[in-house]
């Protein structure tokens, strides 16, 4: 409850020096919007359906290229930390394809695809699967060996070794990578989302762009707060409780 109460206070404390900044007329409205002008601005977008309608078309698309981007970077991350010629090949590809930024992947993207959904979908799956591949290898490569080693000398198989003991062992360090392509995913979208006009749907990053054009930064800083809420729900509800259970049940867990 005392750490709920200080969190509150602090964004309290951030909104107030915001209000405070806009009320000493230290930077120009135009380049800065009070409080109420950013909640004015979500307020009607929500009562006309805007907002609403863009977050609904941006969760679907991340969400659908997360999960296949998942799908597919957690099966080669296993097995480039098992075998040596998928780490000498997948993996330096894993390496070397992640750090490319997710902008480069939409002229070839827009080429391939055009100006579909199957354009943005393949931005945010090749910028989610090679960040899950490198943080699954990473994490099952932490484990202590001498895990494997006991369930060796008990006779453990090379698969019930890998279901029972590797896999729940690495389980905390796989939602971190899980938690990490889903940033990844975030990013390629707001990057993709810009660049590829389509008509099934305009998401956050349209309205963002829009306000940018118009000079509305009130609908831009809102668009901004919006996307930054629905990171933290994310967290808060996707990866968090997972991250809690699964260090107490190890007992990696804070004290």
């Amino acid at each position: 409850m005392r750490r709920t109460l200080l969190a509150v206070l602090f964004f309290v404390a951030l909104v107030a020096i915001w209000a405070a900044l806009v009320h000493a007329k230290i930077c120009s409205p135009v380049l800065l919007p009070s409080p109420r002008s950013v909640m004015d601005y979500l307020t009607s977008s929500a009562r006309d359906g805007t907002l609403f309608s863009a977050s609904t078309v941006t969760l679907r698309r991340l969400l659908v290229g997360y999960f296949t981007g998942l799908a597919i970077g957690l099966p080669l991350g296993l097995l480039t930390a098992s075998l040596k010629f998928a780490e000498d090949t997948v993996g330096v590809l894993a390496l070397g394809l992640q750090t490319l930024p997710s902008v480069c992947w939409v002229p070839l993207a827009l080429l391939w695809f055009g100006q579909t959904e199957g354009a943005m979908l393949f931005v945010i799956i090749m910028e989610t699967v090679w960040s899950v591949v490198i943080a699954t290898d990473t994490g099952v490569r932490t484990i202590s060996p001498i895990f494997a080693r006991a369930a060796r000398t008990m006779g453990s198989g090379p698969f019930h070794r890998w279901i029972h003991v590797i896999l729940p062992a690495s389980l905390p360090h796989l939602i971190s990578g899980m938690k990490q392509g889903w940033a990844f995913a975030w990013r390629s979208l707001m990057a993709a989302e810009i660049y590829v006009t389509i008509l099934t749907g305009f998401g956050l990053r349209h309205l963002l762009h829009c306000g940018r054009e118009l000079n509305a930064m009130d609908q831009v800083i809102g668009i901004m707060l919006v996307i930054v809420l629905i990171g933290l729900l994310a967290d808060k509800i996707l990866f968090s409780p997972w991250e809690r259970f699964l260090h107490r049940r190890w007992g990696t867990g804070r004290t």
